[in-house]
This record gives structure tokens, C-alpha cells and sequence, in this order.
């Protein structure tokens, strides 16, 4: 099974505080989530390899530890995961990004895919799913199983608010891929909205509704 994370670092507890609130204006919701995202990308990266590296100081040679080996690409679910983009890219900026758009079918509340351009290598890089939401579970697997089709493999998912309901899905459907949130919160309604929650991290992130 892969690794479950709550990352309730006291900076990201405040910063979800401050988004859950409904009088949270567009402008804010949408600075604070990257700050979120940006936050869980240091705490994400803890296991990154790193390799010796000789460099020259002021004073003496040295040899030193840089990052090594596997690189990075960050893939929101549109279109609420765009929102997390630049917050981690702002940590990793070398990451390349590529997309995977997804729609719920709103009888049946099952997603769709209409859009997915990644980048090529995907087979040998990190990949990072990034959608602020992790509720039902199905947009997260739908966008999982798409990059599995395609040849990624290392693959970790990275939500701001979770419901136990979505957790135990995805990890049922995807045991190898590491789940990390910034809150884990009490459950799904019967709308299929996480309760507390934040509501609809779309809408807020763009002010639609």
C-alpha cells in the first residue's frame, strides 16, 4: 500500500483555515492555495535522491549533495488543479507540467476525460497529480489509470482537503501511488461534497459558479 500523508504543518493548517471560509474572495482563495501547494511540495520532495557533487568554495574543493536522478512533472486535473500549479513550481521550478482534463457526468456523477497532453517522457519522471479536492475518488483514478495507460509508474497524488471515502478508493484502485493532503477531513454528503470541506474549489479558484 502507498503511503497516506496528512501534512498538518502549522502553516498549512492556518492557510486551509483561511480557505474553507466562505467569505474567502477570489483573489485570496487563489494566492492561498499555491502557498498550500508550494508548502506540500517541501514536504513531498523530502525523499527526492540526491548525489555528491565536488564544488569549489571560497575557502576549499568540497564534495557536496545536489539533486540526482529522477525528474519532476506536475499534472493537475483541470481544471481545479491548475490552481496548485505555480505554488509548487515555484519550489521545482524545472518540473514540466502536463494536463489531464476530466468532466463529471452530472446524472451519474462519473468523470470523463476530454483532454490529456503530458509530457514525453513521462515513463521516467516523478509524477505529481495535483487536484485540491480528493472526494469520491473518481477524478483521481480516472486521471491515474490515463497516465498508467500512457507508461508513468511513479506517481504520487497530492490534494488539499480529503474525504476517508476518497482515500480508501483510490488507494483500493492505485495501492502503489502515495496519497498526500493538507486535510483529512469527516466525510462526503449526499451531493458528493466533502464535509467541512471548502465547496467547490473550481468556482472559487476561477469565481465562477
Amino acid at each position: 500500500m502507498g503511503k497516506f500523508q496528512v501534512i498538518d504543518h502549522p502553516l498549512i493548517q492556518h492557510k486551509v483555515s483561511i480557505i474553507r471560509d466562505k467569505n474567502c474572495g477570489t483573489k485570496v482563495f487563489r494566492e492561498v492555495v499555491d502557498e498550500i501547494a508550494m508548502l506540500m511540495a517541501y514536504e513531498i520532495s523530502r525523499d527526492m535522491p540526491v548525489e555528491d557533487v565536488v564544488i569549489e568554495t571560497p575557502i576549499t574543493k568540497t564534495t557536496q549533495k545536489m539533486l540526482a536522478g529522477k525528474k519532476v512533472a506536475i499534472i493537475p486535473i483541470l481544471r481545479a488543479g491548475l490552481g496548485m500549479v505555480d505554488g509548487i513550481l515555484q519550489l521545482i521550478p524545472a518540473a514540466k507540467v502536463g494536463h489531464v482534463g476530466l468532466y463529471r457526468d452530472e446524472e451519474t456523477l462519473e468523470p470523463h476525460e476530454y483532454f490529456v497532453k503530458l509530457p514525453e517522457d513521462i515513463d521516467s519522471r516523478q509524477l505529481l497529480v495535483v487536484d485540491p479536492m480528493l472526494a469520491t475518488g473518481g477524478s483521481a483514478i480516472m486521471a491515474i489509470d490515463s497516465l498508467k495507460k500512457r507508461g508513468a509508474s511513479n506517481i504520487k497524488f497530492v490534494c488539499l482537503v480529503a474525504a476517508p471515502e476518497g482515500v480508501k478508493v483510490l488507494q483500493e484502485a492505485h495501492p502503489d501511488v502515495d496519497i498526500y493532503t493538507a486535510a483529512l477531513d469527516d466525510h462526503l454528503n449526499d451531493h458528493g461534497y466533502i464535509v467541512p470541506g471548502l465547496g467547490d474549489a473550481g468556482d472559487r479558484l476561477f469565481g465562477t459558479k
